[in-house]
Parts: C-alpha cells; sequence; structure tokens
C-alpha cells in the first residue's frame, strides 16, 4: 500500500527541519512512498532556507521530498489539497508542519484500512505539549445543542469519533477526491477537517480513531498561533461555526432550531461584548451564496441524516 505525506507549510521551515528526520524514520520501511510539502506562500527567506533543508534531505534519504510553491497565500484548505492532488499514493498523511511523528505511528491505521473497505480515515493520538503539560488529544465529540453544532475532546479510549485532524491523520486518496477534499471557504484555518470528516459520515463511510497511532504536536508553534491575533483567531472559528451549519445541516428541525436559537446567541454576544461572535456571523452572511452553492453541489452524496450521524456520539 504507497502512502505519501502531506506537510503543508508557512513560515515553519524551523519546524520542518525539526521534524522531517522523524516522519523519514516512519517511513523507512515503505517503499514508492514520498512526501509532498506545500508552501503556502512564506516569506522569501522562509522559502530559501525551506529549499535548502529539502535539498539536504533529499541527498541523504532514500525517501524522496517534494516542495510544492503557492504564489499566494490561499489558506490550510487549498495548501492540503494542493498536496493530495499532488499525490498518486493510497493512503495520503495529513501532518501539520509543528508535528512529530513516533516512529511506528502508521502500524495500527493500516490495519485498520485493511479490516474496513468503507474507511475514509484514522486519526492520530496526539501528545499535546501545552506548557509544561502533556494533554492526550486527537478524539472528538459532536452534539447538536441551543440550535448550534459543538465539537469537545473525546475519550483516547474511544474507537470512533467524530472528526480526524488535518493535522495528524490518514485518508484514503480516492474517497477524498471523491468528497471534494477540504472546502476552501474555510481557510485560512479551523473546522475543514470536521467539514470533511462530517460529510464523509453523511456519505455513509467511517472514520476512526486510533490511540496507537502517537504523534506530538506543539500547537504553540504552529503558524495559528505565530501568525494571527487572538480575535482573529476567534472571529475565524465563529464564522467558520456558521459556514458548517449552513453548509451541512439537512434536518428540517435542527434547522428550526437554528433559526429560533439564533436571536438569543446574538443577544448572549452583544451581552458579553464578544465582537469576534458578532463579526464571524456577519463574514459568513456575506459568503451565503458560495455556502449555498456547496451545500446543493455536496449533498447528492448523503446517505446519513443528521441525526443519524450525530447519535453515533450521544
Amino acid at each position: 500500500m504507497k502512502i505519501d505525506i502531506v506537510i503543508p507549510n508557512y513560515n515553519g521551515s524551523h519546524l520542518i527541519k525539526k521534524n522531517i528526520p522523524h516522519v523519514l524514520k516512519a517511513l523507512k520501511d515503505f517503499k514508492d512512498s514520498s512526501i509532498i510539502i506545500v508552501d503556502d506562500c512564506s516569506t522569501e527567506e522562509d522559502k530559501r532556507q525551506l529549499r535548502l533543508a529539502i535539498d539536504s534531505f533529499n541527498f541523504s534519504s532514500k525517501t524522496p521530498i517534494t516542495l510544492i510553491e503557492h504564489k499566494k497565500n490561499m489558506g490550510f484548505s487549498s495548501a492540503v489539497n494542493t498536496g493530495v492532488k499532488a499525490s498518486r499514493a493510497d493512503l495520503v498523511v495529513l501532518l501539520n508542519s509543528d508535528v512529530m511523528p513516533k516512529e511506528d505511528f502508521l502500524l495500527s491505521p493500516l490495519e485498520k484500512f485493511k479490516n474496513h473497505p468503507d474507511l475514509f480515515a484514522v486519526g492520530c493520538m496526539e501528545e499535546s505539549i501545552e506548557g509544561d503539560k502533556t494533554v492526550l488529544r486527537g478524539n472528538g465529540k459532536g452534539a447538536w445543542k441551543r440550535g448550534l453544532i459543538l465539537h469537545s475532546k473525546g475519550d483516547v479510549k474511544e474507537e470512533r469519533t467524530f472528526w480526524v485532524s488535518g493535522g495528524s491523520g490518514v485518508f484514503k486518496r480516492e474517497l477524498y477526491e471523491k468528497l471534494g477534499g477540504m472546502d476552501k471557504l474555510y481557510n485560512p484555518f479551523y473546522w475543514e477537517d470536521i467539514d470533511l470528516s462530517y460529510r464523509a459520515q453523511k456519505s455513509g463511510f467511517t472514520i476512526l480513531f486510533d490511540n496507537k497511532s502517537v504523534i506530538e504536536h506543539r500547537h504553540n508553534e504552529g503558524a495559528i498561533k505565530t501568525h494571527f491575533k487572538k480575535n482573529k483567531i476567534n472571529t475565524t472559528a465563529y464564522r467558520n461555526q456558521f459556514t458548517f451549519i449552513w453548509k451541512n445541516i439537512t434536518e428540517p428541525t435542527f434547522l428550526v432550531s437554528h433559526s429560533l436559537w439564533l436571536p438569543y446567541h446574538v443577544l448572549s454576544a452583544i451581552a458579553r461584548r464578544d465582537s469576534a461572535f458578532l463579526k464571524g456571523l456577519i463574514y459568513a452572511l456575506l459568503r451565503l451564496p458560495d455556502i449555498i452553492s456547496q451545500r446543493n453541489h455536496q449533498k447528492s452524496l448523503y446517505k446519513l441524516s443528521d441525526r443519524e450521524v450525530l447519535s453515533l456520539y450521544k
């Protein structure tokens, strides 16, 4: 089974240099596999450092590393999609530049793909470095509450997960492309992997979490935390939460619930002076035509209702 690893980069050449040796170790026993790095228009100096690092790794390693450069910054979804489109592997592994995989992290997910023909993706267990603590993450839960889709941290002992992270997951490439990949509506970041996982489940495919597949993830070193201010991050998260609901939810009772609860959420945001929520809602409304277009395009693949999908996570 051929495997390619796709890594998006935005001004993170120092992370690539630190973590790629661990990625190469994980691929050493896989023939015809490769690493695809997509640079999302970093600074000229970062791109120069990245090219030098890749040349050095290609000289010393049997696993080829390909660099694809975007001419303009497009966002996480677009960068990942570019990498997957360049792959011809059976499976694509999506890793953030701030992720360090354990040497055997691919072995258990491969067994899952062999045993589950309808399997779309497998999520890795993240040893998330948060200050002086290590928190085990990677499993997620989802629920419909007060007219909104809410996601939260799940139990890492559970195999069923609401989504597979786009920064540490193994995906069946053919199905990834069939589903249209990650939606660029979510650029520059957040909710794109939840969206893809949800669409996969509504289309009848399975996603799983694997606590034997371990990676180390230093979130504070990644592009989002180092290049974007907190208000921008929160605004984008709220915008994409509304985008997710309007694009994916088709259950009539959920849509009625969303409409009835929305005024309450707006008034609550005003009362607590949550400008990020209000701006996120406005920005989502401005792109409503594109959201509706995507909604109409993707719904032909659906086999399960929202209620059936969410019932898996009660």
